[in-house]
């Protein structure tokens, strides 16, 4: 069941943040937009270009006053391990974003998004300051997220609560959005006529 447009569920548990382990907890972010995804295992092949991507454009997300955070079933220990190996040798290198310890699988359960197996599915939920969420995606084992478009939909849902307006399909910013009435959909689409829709 979705979790879209309620309280996103509240967790404490251990983390590691640069080389040193901190407890954090869902309050911390109070006041900020949050993007929590889940991976399913350190040590792993898929995850580590999920991780290391979300990482290295951790400040994009920073700009727009959001913060990321991963989260997988592994213990604080696995991640400290993953981070000293480098890139090139199976590992991920220092990481700008914290990585959840959800060790004792409670966070995975209560996103819905845990398998019967103990890990993860790769899910990814992006939560307003008000501890709402906004959006939610969740990825087979196998397939790798996007994060063009996990910061496209951010933005996307910033617009909308600043604005009031909505975004047609593929909206980006810079790009007209649409007065949510019956009007407004008439404008934007004599605006735009029977063009193709942009995908870019």
């Amino acid at each position: 069941m979705s979790l879209v447009n309620k309280p996103a569920p509240n967790f404490q548990t251990d983390a590691l943040v640069g080389d040193e382990f901190k407890i954090l907890q869902s309050s911390d972010y109070s006041g900020r937009w949050l993007v929590l995804f889940f991976y399913p295992l350190d040590f792993t092949f898929v995850c580590p270009t999920e991780i290391v991507g979300f990482s290295d454009r951790s400040g994009q997300f920073e700009e727009i006053n959001c913060s990321v955070l991963g989260c997988s079933t592994d213990s604080k220990f696995s991640h400290l391990a993953w981070t000293k190996q480098s890139r090139r040798s199976g590992g991920i290198g220092e990481l700008k974003i914290p990585l959840l310890a959800d060790f004792t699988k409670e966070i995975s359960e209560d996103f819905g998004v845990l398998l019967p197996n103990g890990v993860a599915l790769r899910g990814v939920f992006i939560i307003d300051p008000q501890g709402i969420v906004q959006w939610e995606c969740v990825n087979a084992l196998g397939v790798g997220r996007n994060i063009d478009e996990v910061l496209r939909v951010l933005q996307a849902l910033q617009f909308v609560a600043e604005h009031g307006q909505v975004c047609p399909a593929n909206w980006k910013p810079g790009r007209e959005a649409m007065t949510p009435s019956p009007e407004g959909s008439k404008d934007w689409f004599r605006k735009h006529g029977n063009r193709r829709i942009k995908k870019s």
